[in-house]
């Protein structure tokens, strides 16, 4: 899987409240929770991103209440991956189980810059600051991760096995 978009950068422990606001939750439309995602961190990140963009974060991203409507929102917005120095672990697993890509990488995350261009291929886990020139190497997904995120989540993978 190769990704490539623009960077969007954030800090440490951007939590699931802020990623998808309580108040939008009484949906679970993913293009109406795209409409509202980081919207409270970053009033301007709906109109900036674009199909394929890839969000950059400090430690901790998706702390907080356990919620999938936090993932879906991302990956609704256009977001295809998300690079992080360390997640929450429930975060972690609810971005696999709804398609979101995400890995992790300290050293990627010290030096990407906002707005700076970023290809990742999950496959190797080589992850490239196109602007830059840099070069990090990520944990590659395992195949079967690799399978649920191509398949667009854990229930599509699963409909796809069953082969309904």
């Amino acid at each position: 899987m190769q990704f490539k978009g623009t960077a969007h950068r954030y800090g440490r422990d951007v939590d699931t409240d802020v990623i998808i606001p309580a108040r939008y939750l009484n949906t679970s439309d993913p293009a109406e929770l795209a409409k509202h995602c980081l919207e409270d961190l970053d009033t301007s990140f709906i109109e900036r991103v674009q199909p394929g963009d890839i969000i950059v974060a400090d430690e901790n991203f998706g702390c907080g209440s356990s919620r999938e409507h936090a993932p879906i929102a991302i990956k609704a917005a256009g977001v295809d991956v998300v690079v992080a120095k360390s997640f929450a672990r429930i975060f972690y697993r609810n971005s696999i189980n709804t398609g979101l890509a995400i890995m992790e990488c300290p050293e990627a995350v010290d030096a990407i810059s906002q707005d700076d261009v970023v290809s990742v291929d999950a496959d190797s886990g080589v992850i490239v600051d196109e602007t830059t020139g840099a070069t990090f190497q990520a944990q590659p997904f395992p195949p079967f991760i690799r399978e649920i995120i191509e398949a667009g989540g854990l229930i599509n993978r699963t409909k796809a096995k069953l082969g309904k």
